[in-house]
């Protein structure tokens, strides 16, 4: 099997421009006809909704540290039938973590490596010119072996800073794809955890048309499309995860919205149902289900909302006395006893389990981590090792049940967020992506 042809948008590290560069691109190749498939490469539950929006086609997360050689090669083949896969990279091109994973260190590279797809990369070249050329081409020859299309030259002030920065590149060897002058509403709204969700964007869809005519006026669609590539993928048993439970109750609203949609398409291929429900409509999961799932989010802008969803609570209490209740990140948080807003108010909880967590101080926690289960999960048995990834900014003021997990950062150090389990009903901070049996 081959990789379909595709480009990856990255950077030299995060805030350049490159997720308003990739949704304007995504939607400028769909309206010029073709079936674009959107990917993007490491851990992150935001940017797959955008890229959605601006191009109608699910995103994939492909990540080289969770994931192993077949789970990554059956979420690259739902590209299937697409003209051109367009990946987005995380933070800088190179960035990752220090041990590696089953498939490797984490990096966007990599994944442009593995997938055969050129790396187009976003340079602010602001209080530079030709300078920004010596940036280029290290990135371009730190890793001889990546396939390298172009760069695109972003918040350029002047035609003569555009001259100048050109000529740079024009010395170095390395084609311009696009020059986007300098403007100052391009950015996307964000906050603590980067940008605000799709979901919550006022006028998503025009924001995204703008930005595609944006790029029809500035960067060379036709040398972009020209430049996609693909390789060589190695086959072997495919199988996207299985389903923890064959009627899966999800809460799904503007709280609880962060799922890795790789786990989703797998629950679907399955036969799995999955029965949407919102906690801020106070909405009472189906009575049914087999599982109440509580994904992350931001719970934490909503609490007062949870607190008072009496139909929400009373239905998920009564389901947890007979059948398992999981929350992952800001789900774990709503099961706990307690959460502290950010102004210091205090919201009770689903007392479900005894977490108790405030954002009045702010902690930041990020990283990959290896969970070695110490308690059976809805789908997985003691003993079996998990593959996920943190990134919350909430304080633990209390985690007094029986830890879920031994977890570990990605170089083996361990983490004091253990996940609690308290009968039917268990929580992680880190959001699941794969289990090492299919890394």
């Amino acid at each position: 099997m081959r990789s379909a042809p595709g480009l990856l948008v990255s950077a030299p590290s995060s805030g350049t421009g490159k997720t308003t560069l990739m949704l304007g691109l995504l939607r400028a190749l769909a309206e010029d006809g073709l079936t674009v498939q959107p990917f993007k490469s490491g851990p992150d539950y935001i940017d797959p909704a955008f890229h959605k929006a601006a191009c109608r086609r699910n995103s994939f997360n492909l990540d080289g540290w969770a994931m192993g050689r077949d789970l990554w090669h059956v979420i690259a083949a739902q590209a299937a039938g697409a003209d051109i896969c367009v990946a987005e990279g995380s933070m800088g091109l190179y960035d990752g973590v220090a041990t590696r994973g089953q498939q490797g260190f984490g990096s966007s590279a990599e994944t442009a490596r593995a997938m055969g797809w050129p790396v187009v990369l976003v340079l602010d070249v602001g209080g530079q010119a030709q300078s920004a050329a010596a940036t280029a081409l290290g990135f371009r020859n730190f890793m001889p072996d990546l396939p390298f299309a172009g760069v695109i030259l972003n918040r350029v002030a002047s035609p003569r800073h555009e001259r100048l920065t050109r000529l740079g590149m024009e010395r170095a060897g390395l084609p311009v794809l696009g020059v986007l002058p300098r403007r100052g509403d391009l950015a996307l709204p964000e906050r603590h955890l980067g940008l605000i969700q799709a979901v919550e964007h006022p006028d998503l869809d025009t924001a995204i048309a703008g930005y595609a005519a944006f790029l029809r006026e500035n960067v060379d669609l036709d040398a972009i499309r020209a430049a996609a590539r693909g390789a060589p993928l190695v086959s072997g048993p495919r199988a996207l995860p299985k389903p923890p439970a064959q009627r899966i109750a999800i809460a799904r609203d503007a709280a609880f919205s962060f799922t890795y949609p790789h786990l989703l398409e797998g629950w679907h291929a399955a036969g799995a149902e999955i029965l949407p429900f919102s906690p801020l409509a106070d909405q009472a999961p189906d009575p049914d289900a087999d599982l109440v799932w509580l994904p992350g989010g931001y719970p934490e802008l909503h609490a007062g909302r949870i607190a008072s969803a009496g139909t929400f609570l009373a239905a998920l209490r009564r389901h947890a006395g007979t059948k398992p209740v999981h929350g992952e990140c800001g789900g774990y948080m709503a099961l706990g006893e307690m959460l502290i807003d950010k102004d210091g108010t205090r919201h009770r909880m689903a007392g479900l389990l005894g977490l108790a967590t405030s954002y009045e101080t702010r902690k930041f926690h990020l990283g990959y981590r290896r969970a070695v289960l110490q308690a059976p999960l809805p789908g997985h048995a003691a003993g079996e090792a998990l593959r996920g990834h943190e990134f919350h900014y909430s304080t633990i003021l209390d985690q007094p049940d029986a830890p879920l997990a031994q977890v570990t950062d990605a170089d083996g150090n361990p983490v004091p967020e253990t996940g609690s389990i308290r009968g039917n009903v268990s929580g992680t901070f880190f959001h699941l992506i794969a289990t090492e049996e299919n890394t």
